[in-house]
């Protein structure tokens, strides 16, 4: 249950039925139907919560914003809400104080939903695809597949915890010019390993990194140099289907270490195989959106994307400043380009498959591809404008003692996410890699393996085991957490007990922020906070030698507090220890 948003509901109804009571007597005229916006201010001394609806209504009402208020508060009746008064406060707000009952609710929703607290149906009914990392198969995974990873995983969480029905996809990029001059590497060093480094010249373009010598040597000794004389088509083949035989596997298992598991892994070589390509541009000629010129396939991308811009209100100076440019789509040598297969892709996500909302993880580099892309599946007629969301992600900076590090102590090549996990525990890369999208990160390798307060998800991880001892500790003692029912809420009398009611009461609004903005990491934010708040309750708040009715209710803000942790680390992916 998210009592924020109950709370607000009701200062809606609440302030409706005022506002109609006195119209209804003539106090303030009728008709008027202004939208009640309520806030929780940032200083609730004066209120827990606040609208502006008499600021906002004045001017339709002809009277001060003030009059309006007075007016209005004198025809409220809280018997039954969440709140025990409202006050006038400067030009016309209207201040609402919280009651027992809320606090008391709050309590009650985390002890009745335990493990789904924080769940919310806003997204019901809504089937998400997300498809993150699709990192290239032709080597090992980098800093930004570790980043893009995360961000994928716990956005397909808070999607969950939203309601929605969410399927997590790696889209495995086994076609194309890529996976050709993967083989010809991979040609290049198998040569070379029987001829001679010399004797053999390795392509400029091609993949240079000591696995591709890897799976070269790999293939020698299964093969022999029985590949020499081979067909060339046959041998490249067979060594990128080699090679990738032996990459994706590992792949998925470094991701499963990393704590991600894919719905499925797609496979574009199945759009070629399925016909799905030549039909997908078939269908875009059909439309008219394809021209042929110098052999090759065009889409007619500028137009496309200018009729776009046009819906958007831009005009045709600002649209001309962009320089737009028509894409191929098959080359003259009757080979589809990548566009063309990435158009197909997503003609299967949503026309096949029909998904509601497709969210695609990928690096700001390919913000260019984003109205490119958008536009194709619009020109389909599958509405990627609104259906279609592209999420980029800033670079990673790694940086220990404030210098940049870029090469793995242990191997002295470029760290990947393979190295990464070898040196940092997987929680705290799961922590540090879920920030927000848009702004380039620096993990600092050093902070994530303190044992400190500075290090957040130690910090966190530490609350919920101070909790799970002083439970255990108490229980020993015979001092066992009672139903939310039992305890009388008006013993939590200190502001420290009132603000960690607050603190727990803001979970599920901040998963339902988290799914609403695609930003994962409210969630890091929201529990240092909350461990934070609970720091403060367990220093001001004595336990031990209490009155019953005390250690009761103070037990219980002690045990939600274990529970809400306990969820939003599941959220991340982070493990939730009962000892350090």
């Amino acid at each position: 249950m998210n009592m924020i948003q109950s709370a607000k509901d009701q200062i809606v109804e609440l302030t409706k039925k005022a506002y109609a009571a006195a119209a209804a007597e003539g106090l303030l005229p009728e008709g008027v139907d202004t939208p009640v916006a309520v806030e929780i201010p940032k200083d609730t001394a004066n209120g827990d919560y606040t609208t502006t609806f008499c600021l906002a209504a004045a001017k339709a009402m002809k009277k001060s914003p003030r009059d309006v208020a007075q007016a209005i508060t004198g025809k409220m009746d809280f018997a039954g809400t969440y709140f025990t008064g409202v006050e006038v406060a400067g030009p016309g707000f209207l201040n609402f104080r919280l009651g027992d009952k809320w606090y008391a609710d709050v309590l009650a929703a985390v002890d009745a939903e335990q493990g789904a607290y924080g769940r919310g149906d806003g997204l019901k009914g809504k089937k998400y695809m997300v498809e993150f990392v699709s990192a290239n198969p032709t080597g090992p995974m980098h800093m930004g597949n570790a980043r893009g990873g995360v961000l994928g995983d716990t956005l397909s969480s808070v999607l969950d915890w939203s309601g929605a029905e969410v399927w997590r996809e790696f889209y495995v990029n086994d076609a194309g010019n890529q996976i050709e001059k993967f083989a010809k590497s991979i040609e290049a060093r198998y040569f070379q390993i029987i001829k001679g480094e010399d004797a053999v010249e390795f392509p400029e373009d091609g993949y240079h990194g000591d696995d591709i010598k890897e799976l070269a040597q790999a293939f020698y000794e299964k093969h022999g140099d029985s590949y020499v004389n081979l067909d060339e088509q046959k041998r490249h083949a067979d060594m990128a289907r080699f090679g990738l035989d032996v990459n994706i596997p590992k792949m998925k298992s470094d991701l499963e270490r990393y704590g991600i598991k894919f719905d499925e892994w797609f496979f574009e070589s199945s759009l070629y195989d399925s016909g799905a390509v030549p039909e997908a541009m078939a269908l875009l000629t059909e439309r008219g959106y394809t021209y042929e010129k110098d052999g090759a396939l065009w889409l007619k991308t500028a137009e496309i994307m200018r009729e776009n811009m046009k819906r958007e209100g831009k005009t045709d100076e600002q649209i001309d400043k962009l320089d737009l440019k028509d894409d191929v789509l098959r080359r003259a040598n009757g080979f589809y380009t990548y566009f063309a297969s990435d158009i197909a892709y997503h003609r299967n996500k949503f026309g096949v498959r029909g998904f509601d909302k497709v969210i695609n993880i990928w690096g700001a580099d390919h913000h260019g591809h984003v109205a490119r892309l958008k536009g194709a599946v619009d020109a389909l007629g599958l509405d990627g404008t609104n259906r279609l969301d592209i999420v980029l992600m800033q670079l990673v900076k790694l940086v220990r003692d404030g210098e940049a590090v870029r090469m793995s102590k242990r191997t002295g090549k470029t760290i990947s996410l393979a190295d990464l996990l070898d040196e940092i525990p997987v929680d705290a890369c799961r922590w540090f890699f879920n920030t927000k999208p848009d702004t380039q990160m620096e993990f600092d390798l050093g902070l994530a393996v303190r044992e400190d307060s500075e290090n957040p998800v130690y910090y966190v991880q530490y609350a919920h085991a101070r909790i799970c001892s002083l439970l255990k500790a108490l229980a020993d003692e015979g001092c066992t957490v009672p139903a939310a029912g039992k305890v009388d809420i008006t013993k939590a009398t200190t502001e420290q007990e009132r603000a960690l009611v607050k603190e727990l009461s803001r979970f599920p609004e901040e998963i339902r922020m988290a799914a609403r903005d695609y930003d994962p990491s409210y969630i890091n934010r929201y529990l240092v906070s909350l461990a934070g708040t609970f720091h403060r309750f367990y220093n001001a708040c004595r336990i031990k030698g209490e009155a019953d009715d005390v250690i009761a209710v103070r037990l219980k803000l002690a045990e939600a507090t274990r529970q809400v942790l306990r969820n939003g680390m599941g959220i991340l992916g982070v493990t939730a220890p009962e000892k350090m």
